[in-house]
């Protein structure tokens, strides 16, 4: 196989027609190229240039060189800068209704602090699909504080209290309770720690999403089981009310996980500093 600076001055200097404006292009010396074109063919065992008075003319042979090397140079050039955006684009995983709720109205905030860094986000409703290998920077429920291979940084607490509309409180035992299918222990785990009996813990409705039950809970059907961290731009804006004091702190935290290998890449970098930051715990 020649040399690719070999074939980078032939294909320069066919593509001008001459050697001297190959030599500008590549910032050499048009000896330098004059020499890399000549060693080419001697490999080859072919003339790939006619250097006439008007100028350089590819051969039958050059003409064919040169198009496919021109080809493979551009596919090249195209994977190089595919990597290099690759290094500024991070795949982000993480809870649905963590996304809904914290990071997609943050969001703009990044872009703007980050225009050069693109986020591509995977949201899920399932545990196992938030593997912190399959992404750049994860954001998981989890009370670990370590895990293979990565740093974890604890971003929000999970503290869960009730939530509902504005306006008249449902009374026990009568209220009707809004549950979120991917975390069915809620109810049972607060009414126990509030001390609330004579309810059936796990009668009403059941929804895809937290974010879904609290939704409904704010059309007045009921009493959602709400995370306060999610539900604060909610809670501030009287949309939800939490009218009871009781609120029950998970040991679980939602953390971000960010390889370890890989933690002072500039855009992960950028990513943590900005996460931790918004989540006050910069």
């Amino acid at each position: 196989m020649p040399s690719l600076n070999a074939l980078r001055a032939f294909e320069a200097a066919a593509r001008h027609r001459s050697i001297t404006r190959a030599a500008e292009e590549l910032s050499v010396t048009p000896g330098a190229v004059s020499r890399q074109v000549k060693e080419l063919e001697a490999a080859l065992g072919a003339s790939l240039l006619d250097r006439r008075p008007d100028g350089l003319h590819p051969t039958p042979a050059g003409a064919l060189l040169a198009e496919a090397t021109g080809r493979g140079l551009s596919a090249i050039r195209a994977g190089l800068e595919a990597v290099r955006a690759g290094h500024r684009r991070l795949s982000i995983g993480a809870y649905s209704a963590f996304a809904q709720k914290w990071l997609i109205p943050r969001w703009a905030r990044f872009a703007d602090a980050h225009p050069d860094v693109e986020l591509a986000l995977t949201t899920t409703h399932a545990p196992a699909d938030l593997r912190p290998e399959r992404f750049d920077a994860t954001i998981l429920v989890t009370d670990r504080t370590q895990w293979p291979g990565h740093t974890l940084h604890r971003l929000l607490p999970i503290e869960t209290t009730p939530v509902c509309a504005p306006g008249p409180v449902p009374e026990w035992p009568r209220a009707r309770l809004l549950h979120a299918r991917p975390r069915p222990r809620d109810w049972p785990r607060w009414l126990a720690e509030a001390g609330v009996t004579g309810v059936d813990a796990l009668a009403g409705p059941v929804f895809e999403s937290i974010t879904l039950a609290a939704e409904a809970a704010a059309q007045g059907l009921g009493l959602a089981m709400g995370i306060r961290a999610l539900l604060a731009e909610d809670l501030a804006a009287d949309r939800l009310v939490a009218p009871f004091a009781q609120a029950r702190l998970s040991r679980h935290a939602f953390v971000l996980a960010v390889p370890s290998a890989r933690a002072r890449e500039p855009a992960i970098a950028a990513f943590t500093a900005w996460a931790l930051a918004e989540a006050g715990m910069a």
